[in-house]
């Protein structure tokens, strides 16, 4: 079976149940249960109390109505490891939509340490109170460390995208990284994780496409870098990233944010469509996001059709990185938050 019909299986395994093990891929995931289980010995359970918690009011000064953005997922959307507001993930994401929109952004994060795929559904019970403009999701490593089925992982991711879409929200999804790059993590269990994580990654891309979605691939991102300079890049325990290594994936992230909001440079608008992005079945081209980390899918038409015989299509994109300002610490105002008014900013991802 290609790669591009396994992540079909697996995302529709996620939908219409199923997604049983083989006696080899239950040999396989037996053995990802053990090394695992050692490697978050190796890892150690956090020992600091939670991150900064980004929620509050971004664009200091700049004009209303606030651009309302929430943040979901674990400890890569939280910013696990890192003291100072500034460095979160929130804090960057919030802070760049600010600048490029000129408006004020209120952000609430939801995120919580050690969170999986499973644990979406309470997090996205609380922000629908009020519902955001558009939604950002980090998720998928827990999932892989603590051998929770792809099927039953995508199941969840997708379902949520679904319920934030039909709330109004667009929805931006960073797929689960790559953890073959994680230094604690050693071989054979290294070599697993690397294709169990892709796996999930490949398939997490077809759900959220097909809930209506923008998915980012995050793979392999930072690999490069860290294995160049792993005591900037990774946190004090050699798993999460350091302040240096969240700018870099919000920075990865922040151009799809803007983009579903309407809100990229006129320069770049023009250079997308000049180099026309490229367009394919949702299947193939999560494998190829998987390949290609910094890739952003979102569903299309191929005259006026949204479906070809190989299923949703969809175009893909590398967006680039979107360099950072002045990141800033949020402003508290909880008494205003319930009562923002809602973006007018174009949605196009919606």
């Amino acid at each position: 079976m290609g790669r591009a019909a396994a992540a079909r299986k697996l995302a529709s395994a996620a939908v219409y149940g199923g997604g049983g093990l083989s006696a080899a891929g239950a040999a396989i995931y037996g053995l990802l249960r053990a090394e695992a289980s050692l490697a978050r010995k190796t890892i150690g359970e956090p020992q600091d109390g939670p991150p900064p918690d980004a929620t509050g009011w971004y664009g200091r000064g700049r004009p209303g109505p606030a651009i309302k953005i929430a943040l979901f997922g674990d400890s890569s959307a939280a910013g696990y490891g890192v003291h100072r507001v500034e460095e979160t993930p929130g804090a960057l994401l919030a802070s760049g939509v600010a600048e490029a929109a000129d408006r004020r952004v209120h952000l609430r994060e939801y995120a919580v340490v050690g969170a999986q795929s499973s644990h979406l559904g309470a997090q996205i019970d609380q922000a629908l109170k009020t519902p955001p403009d558009v939604a950002v999701i980090f998720v998928g490593a827990n999932d892989v460390t603590h051998t929770v089925l792809p099927s039953a992982s995508v199941r969840h991711l997708g379902e949520g995208v679904r319920r934030l879409k039909e709330a109004g929200a667009a929805v931006v999804v960073g797929t689960c990284p790559d953890l073959g790059t994680v230094q604690p993590i050693a071989p054979p269990l290294k070599q697993v994780a690397r294709s169990w994580s892709r796996r999930l990654a490949a398939a997490q891309t077809i759900a959220v496409v097909e809930a209506g979605g923008r998915s980012v691939s995050l793979g392999s991102i930072l690999g490069p870098e860290f294995a160049a300079a792993p005591a900037i890049l990774f946190g004090p325990d050699r798993f999460h990233p350091s302040a240096d290594g969240y700018h870099a994936l919000a920075s990865v992230v922040l151009p799809s944010v803007l983009a579903t909001l309407g809100l990229l440079p006129d320069e770049e608008v023009e250079r997308a469509h000049r180099e026309r992005a490229v367009v394919m079945p949702v299947a193939n081209a999560a494998v190829e996001a998987v390949r290609h980390p910094g890739t952003e899918l979102d569903g299309t038409e191929i005259s006026g059709d949204q479906r070809g015989l190989r299923g949703r299509w969809v175009r893909l994109r590398n967006r680039g990185r979107q360099e950072q300002g002045e990141v800033e610490s949020p402003e508290e105002a909880p008494e205003e938050a319930e009562s923002s008014e809602p973006a007018e900013a174009s949605q196009s991802g919606r």
